[in-house]
């Protein structure tokens, strides 16, 4: 059987800047089986959301760190190229990036308040997605962010996209030689990926884990 995820389903549904708005969302779909896709400003979070579930559902912005609200999506899977209409909707929450310097005091408030309200509602059937610049790769703000991750208990795929822009062996050989070790250190992060949003490279694979995850999460309720 050839599960896809059918993109032509991808819908948006809410843009929440509100954390008490977030936090009455979150608690009446403690179920919710989704995604979520977070990482520093400018490393292509939106242009993977876009390759993966459609062309253009996350606007790219011209001013990285300016989004400051979480976008709310459902989406489906198909088999076999027909969209399985007996299971339910999956969500995928593309998340404001974090790590950029130039905003308000209040805005970067709000943003905290925002992103710490989500991580403690979400549900725990949701698996997070960090997109990391394969060039920068681990950057302090990355660092913390996966100090604040290790508090909770979410499975996570790191991916290190824009891996196109590595034009040198040595460049390559540093990052492979970075796997083992944020594996150890970041033992919540599951699977690491290599990719390219712009040539989309190594995405395939990514859908792949990701529609299994799916898959898994609804078994599990299913047999509670």
């Amino acid at each position: 059987m050839a599960f896809e995820i059918a993109r032509e389903t991808s819908t948006f549904k809410y843009g929440m800047s509100n954390p008490e708005q977030l936090h009455e969302w979150l608690k009446e779909n403690p179920q919710a089986i989704g995604l979520g896709f977070v990482g520093r400003s400018n490393v292509g979070k939106s242009s993977t959301i876009n390759t993966l579930f459609g062309n253009k559902i996350a606007k790219v912005s011209k001013t990285p760190g300016r989004t400051r609200e979480i976008n709310i999506f459902t989406f489906k899977l198909k088999n076999d190229g027909k969209i399985i209409e007996d299971m339910p909707e999956f969500y995928f929450y593309d998340l404001p990036g974090y790590g950029h310097a130039e905003v308000s005091k209040e805005m970067s408030k709000n943003w905290e308040a925002l992103m710490s309200t989500f991580f403690a509602d979400i549900s725990l059937h949701t698996l997070m997605v960090n997109i990391q610049d394969a060039r920068h790769p681990n950057q302090k703000s990355d660092q913390e962010f996966h100090q604040f991750l290790k508090n909770f208990n979410f499975e996570t795929f790191l991916l290190f996209n824009k891996i196109d822009k590595l034009k040198k062996q040595k460049e390559r050989a540093a990052l492979n030689k970075l796997k083992p070790v944020l594996s150890k250190e970041f033992k919540w992060v599951r699977q690491i990926y290599f990719t390219s949003a712009e040539k989309k490279d190594g995405l395939a694979q990514v859908e792949e884990a990701i529609i299994s995850y799916l898959l898994r999460q609804r078994d599990l309720l299913e047999s509670m």
